[in-house]
């Protein structure tokens, strides 16, 4: 769920719901913190994390100009787990690691395409680039209704 501010394009992540298909949970207090480091980082690629680069030149040198997700940026997130034990797994588990960021990116791009009417075609997902496709959106508005 995410709330967009349409006059800048900030979008905010308000909840995540994070089901990964985990096997056997071993260590349900490490499960959690495994899919809400996920989700996080999917959070951080979709809407902040921007390498810049000039004539092959890194512009993005530090977290100053790299940003990623604070605490702040950081919304409920909720896990419920689906136990399918893996017989390939030690004791049927299965690792989630980085796995559970992928559908992330795609659940807060479709969001902001639910909340917005607007389709966002490149990541990250920065205000600037919310606000101009917002001002597109109403652009084609204008001139279909023409």
């Amino acid at each position: 769920m995410v709330e967009v501010d349409t006059l800048t394009g900030e979008t905010d992540v308000l909840r995540v719901v994070s089901i990964p298909d985990a096997g056997k949970v071993i260590n349900p207090q490490g499960l959690e913190g495994q899919a809400e480091g996920g989700a996080v980082m999917g959070i951080g690629y979709t809407l902040f994390e921007d390498v810049l680069i000039e004539n092959g030149y890194h512009k993005t040198r530090n977290f100053t100009d790299y940003i990623i997700p604070t605490i702040r940026e950081t919304p409920l997130i909720e896990t419920f787990p689906v136990e399918e034990p893996e017989q390939s797994g030690p004791f049927g588990a299965k690792g989630i690691g980085e796995v559970v960021m992928i559908p992330i990116i795609a659940a807060i791009m479709s969001a902001i395409y639910d909340a917005t009417g607007a389709r966002i075609f490149q990541l990250p997902a920065t205000p600037e680039r919310v606000f101009n496709a917002l001002k597109d959106l109403k652009k084609q508005k204008v001139q279909s209704a023409r």
